[in-house]
């Protein structure tokens, strides 16, 4: 292979030979004395480091252009000399993983959206077993996911999106509703078991079909409504005998229902072309600033007192901070997964993910801390969880002939 493209290389060197009737001085190179640069396969015709022009060599060559010059060009159109052809290219390119094995790319997605999910369900329920302070713990959330950001933004994965006065407006909303949900469905974690928090969770479907129909006006049909049925039915078995049932949890999680379904309404009014990942990072961020406040009033004697020091006493300092650094980490984490997976699938793929991702959190939760359900329980959590799941595909499937609706 070397040795052909020496002797291509030799032919362009040695083309002022064929070409007797070319004056020297029409041409302003001087080929007595030029030589070749470079290795040959970086781009054999490049002299005193220009690349020789075809209208200069050829224009009366007794040799065909294409003869002589189409191989060696294709030898000298690498990266470092800046030629391309856009057909070769696209035959030669590489494909990438992502592009080769899609299916298997979304499915890695499905599952670490589930792994880190229940790996902050039961960290985070960890934590409180030991330092039950719920509005501290909610701001160290925000507080880290705030920082990855901000390091995030910083490096340029991804590049900062510019937010306006017109904007910010928009989110403040969005942001407060988050900040809200996230307390209180913390002091639910923090009251009661995960798994009877995320059985309440369940009703938040129930709360955003009631908000669009009595406080947006939007039709809602009568499938939807039988199908949110189960829901409550299996809901209220599940919290009649919960074992660790008290009220605090129970308000708790139920205004954490009502925070998340303003959130989506406002969320509604703040559509943006700002992508997801930005829109997140400026959301953590304004909830940030609202929740530290409360967790000072409501909890910052205590810790002061001796709320750091009982939890440092019982599992030392260094484990602590090792805590709460990761469950801040994959709280944001699992929630920008979960933004990130909504866009590679379609709406009906997502809502089944998401049904699939509750029961999971509920049946890793009850195998981590080994909690007692009765049989009225469990058998109210899976009539709720198939609720969800019959309210889920008919949402989804109206929303798809809602688009298709459209774009015929």
């Amino acid at each position: 292979m070397e040795s052909r493209l020496l002797a291509r290389a030799s032919t362009i060197t040695g083309l002022p030979l064929l070409r007797p009737k070319l004056s020297l001085d029409s041409v302003n190179v001087s080929f007595a004395s030029a030589k070749p640069i470079g290795a040959v396969g970086e781009g054999g015709n490049v002299i005193l480091g220009r690349q020789l022009r075809p209208s200069l060599l050829l224009e009366s060559s007794l040799v065909s252009k294409r003869e002589i010059l189409k191989p060696v060009l294709a030898a000298a159109s690498s990266p470092a000399e800046g030629g391309s052809d856009s057909a070769g290219d696209a035959e030669i390119a590489p494909v990438g993983f992502f592009q080769k094995y899609p299916a298997l790319v979304t499915g890695l997605f499905f599952f670490m959206w589930y792994f880190l999910n229940v790996i902050f369900n039961i960290l985070n329920k960890k934590i409180y077993n030991y330092f039950p302070y719920p509005y501290f713990v909610s701001v160290i959330h925000l507080f880290v996911g705030v920082v990855y950001c901000l390091i995030s933004w910083a490096v340029g994965l991804p590049k900062r999106a510019p937010i306006d006065s017109n904007l910010l407006k928009l989110l403040i909303p969005v942001a407060v509703c988050h900040a809200l949900g996230h307390v209180t469905s913390n002091v639910s974690f923090a009251a009661v078991a995960v798994s009877f928090t995320h059985t309440i969770k369940a009703l938040e479907p129930f709360f955003n079909a009631a908000a669009s129909q009595f406080l947006l006006g939007q039709s809602i049909p009568i499938t939807l409504w039988l199908s949110l049925a189960p829901v409550v039915i299996g809901v209220s078995m599940a919290s009649l005998t919960e074992l660790s049932f008290n009220w605090t949890g129970f308000i708790s999680a139920m205004i954490s229902n009502i925070s998340f379904t303003y959130r989506s309404i406002y969320s509604k009014k703040a559509m943006t072309d700002m992508d997801s990942t930005n829109v997140y990072a400026y959301i953590s961020i304004i909830a940030l600033f609202v929740c530290i406040p409360p967790a000072i009033i409501v909890e910052g004697p205590q810790l002061i007192k001796y709320g750091f020091n009982d939890a440092i006493a019982k599992v030392g300092i260094t484990k602590f901070i090792s805590d709460l650094f990761w469950v801040g980490m994959f709280y944001h984490l699992y929630n920008q997964l979960a933004t990130n997976t909504l866009e590679r699938v379609a709406p009906l793929t997502h809502a089944v993910g998401n049904v699939l991702k509750r029961v999971f959190v509920i049946g890793f939760s009850i195998l981590a801390f080994g909690n007692k359900i009765s049989t009225q329980t469990g058998i109210g959590t899976v009539i709720a969880i198939a609720g969800v799941a019959m309210y889920s595909f008919i949402k989804a499937k109206m929303e798809e002939e809602k688009r298709q609706m459209k774009s015929a």
